[in-house]
């Protein structure tokens, strides 16, 4: 019984509550110096609005996010020849964004010089194909020129700056690359054969050996059957008009027909 009353006695003492009343007002003091020190700490409620840098020079996109306590780094570089260089392309996060203090923005900057890059290869490419490989490499279309060849508007030869270059060759990136296309005429010009004597079907045989093609075919009245046997007895070009004795591949040669028996007639006729 003495010991109950004195377990009593202790537990209602005034040293045993002013314990207790210590102990609450230590755990009580302590979580509310840790929720201050993590509201310092991590800036609870607090953001900071990113600055827009885009566009700006790297130098003064420094000064804005040193001014906002903010820090950089530069994350990677490209090249753009139509912005200044060391103009920021790009930023992450993006402007506007809320952030701490002392968060690190990351700037993507345009490179002062172009990065060389190799040519790719463009020849017996069409010249809708050939600008859109250039422009996948970073590189323009510069001066088109055409020369004789049968493909019409495919690359025969490229160049920069008046020096003709071989795929793989090294090249600064926005270079301007000049192509050299076909005109779709080949080497234009032959000279006009004598059909003159010929029958139809010979005179194809000899328009084909010279790449040029049957052009009017004009019958006159003693040719009643099989065209491919009437005789040519005039043709335009004239084969003996000096102005006119070359002509473009692929061009037509006219012709006239009469009967293999009213040739001679007309041949006679001419004399």
């Amino acid at each position: 019984m003495s010991s109950r009353n004195s377990a009593k006695n202790f537990f209602l003492s005034r040293k045993f509550l002013y314990n207790v009343l210590g102990i609450i007002a230590f755990y009580i003091g302590f979580i509310v110096v840790f929720a201050l020190f993590v509201r310092w700490y991590t800036q609870h409620g607090e953001s900071i609005q990113v600055p827009d840098v885009k566009g700006k020079n790297f130098a003064d996109a420094v000064n804005v996010l040193k001014s906002a306590n903010l820090n950089y780094s530069i994350a990677d570089s490209m090249f753009d020849d139509s912005k200044p260089p060391l103009a920021v392309m790009d930023q992450n996060p993006e402007p506007k964004s809320s952030v701490k203090n002392d968060r690190t923005i990351y700037l993507t900057v345009n490179a002062k010089t172009a990065p060389q890059i190799l040519l790719p290869d463009l020849k017996d490419v069409s010249l809708k194909q050939a600008s859109m490989i250039l422009a996948s490499y970073g590189l323009k279309v510069g001066e088109l020129t055409y020369k004789p060849d049968l493909a019409k508007d495919v690359v025969l030869e490229t160049s920069s700056g008046g020096k003709t270059l071989e795929a793989g060759a090294t090249v600064k990136k926005g270079s301007k690359i000049d192509l050299v296309l076909g005109d779709g005429l080949g080497q234009s010009e032959v000279e006009v054969p004598n059909l003159i004597g010929l029958s139809l079907r010979e005179a194809k045989f000899v328009l084909d050996g010279s790449s040029l093609n049957l052009g009017a075919v004009v019958l006159d009245p003693s040719v009643m059957k099989d065209t491919l046997d009437a005789v040519i007895y005039k043709q335009v070009p004239d084969p003996n008009d000096k102005q006119s004795k070359m002509m473009n591949i692929g061009e037509g040669v006219d012709v006239f027909l009469t009967s293999p028996q009213d040739y001679d007639s007309k041949n006679n006729d001419k004399e």
